[in-house]
C-alpha cells in the first residue's frame, strides 16, 4: 500500500477519499485554489498546496502543478475523485510517466471509454445491448438530420465526449433538429473541447440504472450489483437507490454480466460503472418485460457510490487502493450479497421553483443529522463544506449527499425523510423542501420509476408551501416574545421595573401588538392579543384569532461555559395544532431593516420576513428596465441588438454559471436599449446585463 497520495480533486469527494486513506494509514496531500483556502477538503487532508486560481481552468485542471505538488510532497500515488482530471487519458499517461500511481483505470480504458461513438461500436462489437442509434464520424450537419429522421422522433442528441448531462438535448419533432443541434455542438465544444455528437432513439418511460464493476490486475473483474438513478433534473441525477426497486435476479444476472463483459472488453481495472437505459414496453409493474441498452461507461468512481457501499459493505475507495497497489480484488463475485436498500438524496444550492437555477451565497446556518462513520450506519452524510462556508460560483452546485439505509425500502424512505427533516441550512438557496416533496410522491413512494418522474410530478414538487403560513408566524411571533422575555432578564438591563418590559402587559383593556410579516411577495400580517387572564391569541391574516401559547423547548437545559446560543427550539401551540420548531434569525442584509425567520419543523420549513414599518415609510415604487444576472457567471451570447423590438419570453442572452448554460429571456414586451457587456465578460449576481425599455 502507499504510504502518501494526493488527492486531486475537492469538495465532499476529496473528504472522502481522505477518510479512508486515514483509516488505512496512508497520508494525503490536499491541492487546493484560490476559493477553496479555507475549505474543509483542505483541512481534512495531512499537507495542502495552493495550485492556481478559482476557475477550474486555473488550477483543479492544471494536471502539471498536480503532478508537480505530488512530487514536491512525496505522494506515491494520485487519486483523480471524479470530475476535473478523473477521466483524462492524458492525465492518467502523465501520470505513468511521471512514475505515479494514478488510481483510476489504464489510460487506454479510458480513452476507449471516452468517446461515446466509439464506445458504443466497441460494446456492439463485446455483444451488448444498444439503443438504435447513429454513432458514426461523419458529422454533417444534414446527414445528422436526415439519420434523426431515418431513426424517428423523438431523439437524444448527445455530446460523443459529454457527461453529466451537458451537450444533450431532446428534439421531439423534426422541425426543431437543426436549432437542438447546434445548441449542443456549442455546449459541446465549451464544455468538453469536441463536439462531435451522435443521436439516439429517445426510449420512452426510461429508467437509468447502473452497475458497479471493478477489474484487477489479475484478471478478476466482478459487479457489485446495481443502482437506480432515474429521478433526474436537467439530466442530473437528484436521487440514487440501491438495489434498484422492481429488479428480477434474471435481469440483475442480465445486467451485471453485460456490464462485465463491457469492462474486460478494455481490460478494465479499477471502479467503474457501466450505465444502462431501461425500457419499461409492459408499464411499472411489469419488471420481466424491461429491456435495457448500453448507455456509457464512466471511468471512475461514481457520486453515487456510498448506496452501494451500504448495501454490500464494502469500502469502495480502500478496494481502488488496494487495487492500484497491484493486490487482488477483495471479494469474489459469489462472495457478494445485497443487505437491504439504500438512498442517496443530492443537497444542491439551487433554487427548485425556478427551474433549478444554481445558487451561491453563504452557509450562515449548517445543522446536519446525527451520523454514522462514512462507511456505515444507517444515516450517513458525505460533504465538503461548514457552517460559515461560502458557496461560489465556481464549481458544482452540490452541498452534500445524505445516504440512508435500512432493512427495506420503506424502511429507507422513512429514515431518509426523517434525516432531511433534521437538516437545516440558511443563507443558501436549497434544494432540502423539494427532495421531501419527491419522496412524498406516489410516484416515488410505489416505485413508478423513470426519469420523468419530476415532470410528471410536478404539481405537487414545486411551489409548495411544506409549513403553513400561521404556524411560520407564529413560531417567528414565539421567538420575538422569547427574546423579549431575554433582553428583560439580562443584567445588563438598565430598565427593570415592570412598566419598561415589552411584554405587551397593560393594567387595564385588551392590548393588541401588530407584526408586518412578508412570505415571499404576500403580505402577511399577525396580530397578537393579550387577554387580561394572561392568555394569548394569535391572528394571522385573514384567518380567525386562535389560541396561543409557547414555551422554550430546552428551558430546563443549562449551556456550558463559553456555549454558543443555538436556534431558539420552541414548543407552540397554535388553536388545536401544536408543533416543535427550530427558529434561526438574520438580518436580511444591505440597506433592508428587515428580519429574516426561518423556521424548521418536522413537516417541513418555511421563510418569512418581518418588516419595520417606520424604516419603510416613505418608499416608493421604483421603475425596472434592466434584465440582471440571477447569479454569477460568463456571458455567452446575445440574441438581439440595441433597438430590436422584442416579445415577452424572447431569449436575449446567454450566461454560463455553474457548469450550466442559463438563458435570459424577455419579461415582457418591449424594445432594446443597451447592452451592457459582451460575450466573454464575467458578471456578479445582479449586475444589469442590458436594458428594456416598454414600446
Amino acid at each position: 500500500m502507499f504510504k502518501k497520495m494526493l488527492i486531486a480533486n475537492r469538495g465532499e469527494i476529496a473528504c472522502r477519499v481522505a477518510a479512508t486513506a486515514r483509516r488505512l494509514g496512508v497520508q494525503t496531500v490536499a491541492v487546493y485554489s484560490d476559493a477553496d483556502a479555507n475549505a474543509k477538503h483542505v483541512a481534512a487532508c495531512d499537507e495542502a498546496v495552493h495550485i492556481g486560481g478559482s476557475a477550474p481552468k486555473d488550477s483543479y485542471l492544471q494536471w502539471q502543478r498536480i503532478l508537480d505538488a505530488a512530487q514536491a510532497t512525496g505522494a506515491q500515488a494520485i487519486h483523480p475523485g471524479y470530475g476535473f482530471l478523473s477521466e483524462s487519458e492524458a492525465f492518467a499517461r502523465a501520470c505513468e510517466a511521471a512514475g505515479l500511481v494514478f488510481i483510476g483505470p489504464p489510460a487506454s480504458a479510458i480513452l476507449a471509454m471516452g468517446l461515446k461513438a466509439e464506445s458504443k461500436q466497441l460494446m456492439e462489437r463485446a455483444g451488448v445491448p444498444l439503443v438504435p442509434g447513429y454513432h458514426g464520424a461523419d458529422q454533417d450537419p444534414a446527414l445528422l438530420q436526415r439519420e434523426a429522421d431515418r431513426i424517428g422522433y423523438p431523439v437524444l442528441i448527445k455530446a460523443s465526449a459529454g457527461g453529466g448531462g451537458k451537450g444533450m438535448r431532446l428534439v421531439e419533432q423534426a422541425e426543431d433538429f437543426a436549432a437542438a443541434l447546434a445548441s449542443c455542438k456549442r455546449e459541446a465544444i465549451n464544455s468538453f473541447g469536441n463536439d462531435a455528437v451522435l443521436i439516439e432513439k429517445y426510449v420512452q418511460r426510461p429508467r437509468h440504472i447502473e452497475i458497479q464493476v471493478f477489474g484487477d490486475t489479475h484478471g478478476n473483474c466482478v459487479y457489485l450489483f446495481e443502482r437506480d438513478c432515474s429521478v433526474q433534473r436537467r439530466h442530473q441525477k437528484v436521487l440514487e437507490e440501491a438495489p434498484a426497486p422492481g429488479m428480477t435476479d434474471a435481469l440483475r444476472r442480465q445486467m451485471g454480466e453485460a456490464a462485465v463483459a463491457a469492462a474486460k472488453a478494455v481490460n478494465y481495472v479499477g471502479a467503474g460503472t457501466v450505465e444502462f437505459i431501461v425500457e419499461q414496453p409492459g408499464g411499472y409493474d411489469q419488471p420481466e418485460a424491461m429491456r435495457f441498452y448500453f448507455m456509457e461507461m464512466n471511468t471512475r468512481l461514481q457520486v453515487e457510490h456510498p448506496v452501494t457501499e451500504a448495501i454490500t459493505g464494502e469500502d469502495l475507495v480502500a478496494w481502488q487502493l488496494q487495487v492500484a497497489a497491484g493486490l487482488p480484488l477483495p471479494r469474489q463475485q459469489g462472495e457478494l450479497r445485497i443487505h437491504g436498500h439504500a438512498i442517496e438524496a443530492r443537497i444542491c444550492a439551487e433554487n427548485p421553483d425556478n427551474q433549478f437555477l444554481p445558487a451561491t451565497g453563504t452557509l450562515a446556518v449548517y445543522r446536519k443529522p446525527a451520523c454514522s462513520s462514512f462507511a456505515v450506519g444507517e444515516v450517513r452524510m458525505d460533504d465538503g463544506v461548514r457552517e460559515g462556508d461560502a458557496i461560489s460560483p465556481f464549481y458544482d452546485s452540490m452541498i452534500a449527499k445524505l445516504i440512508v439505509h435500512g432493512a427495506s425500502r420503506e424502511q429507507a424512505l422513512a429514515r431518509l425523510d426523517a434525516a432531511l427533516a433534521q437538516v437545516h441550512i440558511v443563507g443558501v438557496a436549497n434544494n432540502v423542501q423539494f427532495l421531501r416533496h419527491v419522496l412524498a410522491t406516489d410516484s416515488f413512494a410505489q416505485a413508478r420509476l423513470d426519469t420523468a418522474l419530476i415532470e410528471r410530478e410536478a404539481a405537487r414538487l414545486f411551489k409548495q408551501t411544506p409549513l403553513a403560513a400561521e404556524l411560520a408566524a407564529a413560531a417567528a411571533v414565539a421567538w420575538r416574545l422569547q427574546r423579549d422575555q431575554r433582553l428583560a432578564a439580562s443584567p445588563h438591563n438598565r430598565y427593570r421595573d415592570p412598566f419598561a418590559q415589552a411584554d405587551g402587559w397593560q393594567s387595564h383593556a385588551v392590548s393588541a401588538r401588530p407584526f408586518a410579516f412578508e412570505q415571499g411577495e404576500q403580505a402577511l400580517p399577525a396580530v397578537l392579543t393579550h387577554l387580561h387572564d394572561g392568555a394569548l391569541r394569535l391572528q394571522v391574516g385573514q384567518a380567525p384569532a386562535q389560541a396561543f401559547s409557547w414555551r422554550r423547548a430546552d428551558a430546563g437545559a443549562q449551556a456550558g461555559p463559553g456555549a454558543r446560543r443555538g436556534p431558539e427550539q420552541l414548543d407552540i401551540t397554535l388553536g388545536a395544532q401544536r408543533l416543535r420548531a427550530q427558529v434561526y434569525v438574520q438580518a436580511a442584509g444591505g440597506h433592508s431593516p428587515d428580519t429574516r425567520f426561518s423556521v424548521f419543523t418536522a413537516r417541513g420549513m418555511a421563510e418569512l420576513s418581518l418588516q419595520d414599518a417606520l424604516a419603510h415609510a416613505g418608499e416608493g415604487a421604483t421603475e425596472g428596465g434592466q434584465l440582471t444576472a440571477p447569479m454569477p457567471g460568463k456571458v455567452l451570447s446575445f440574441a438581439v441588438q440595441a433597438g430590436d423590438a422584442v416579445k415577452k419570453g424572447q431569449v436575449l442572452a446567454v450566461l454560463e454559471a455553474m457548469k450550466m448554460e442559463h438563458t435570459i429571456a424577455a419579461p415582457a414586451d418591449g424594445v432594446v436599449g443597451e447592452l451592457l457587456f459582451a460575450p466573454g465578460d464575467q458578471v456578479s449576481e445582479g449586475a444589469a446585463l442590458l436594458s428594456l425599455s416598454s414600446n
